[in-house]
């Protein structure tokens, strides 16, 4: 499935662009097992944050589940569990790489699918 965008300026965050880019490829290639329409990728500066968002039209994750899914091996016994390959890793090293950057990241139903948000702090 392709990847979508809109174009946008530059938001600059500081951090390691390696693990900042890791944290981009995870969340695409976690969106991407679940789609059948491109993934959107989004972009946008809100006050003092660069908030990144992944959507895909998937099966989503129930809400209570929304926050486990982050912790190191996790996996659902849903729709979203069909994944085939993947460490369980991939979502724990997003959350631990926006937090040490000083970010958030987390879920939230996108009706259908499921977007992950990632804010960081402008530079």
């Amino acid at each position: 499935a392709p990847v979508g965008g809109s174009p946008g300026g530059a938001a600059v965050v500081t951090g390691d662009a390696l693990d900042l880019g890791r944290v981009l490829v995870n969340l695409v290639d976690n969106a991407l097992r679940y789609t059948s329409t491109p993934v959107v990728v989004g972009l946008r500066v809100e006050g003092a944050d660069v908030v990144l968002t992944v959507t895909d039209d998937g099966p989503g994750v129930p809400e209570p589940d929304r926050e486990r899914v982050f912790d190191r091996f996790t996996r659902l016994d849903s729709a979203r569990s069909r994944d085939e390959g993947g460490s369980g890793l991939g979502l724990a090293i997003v959350r631990e790489t926006v937090n040490a950057h000083g970010g958030a990241v987390h879920l939230e139903d996108a009706s259908p699918g499921l977007r992950a948000v990632v804010r960081l702090p402008l530079s």
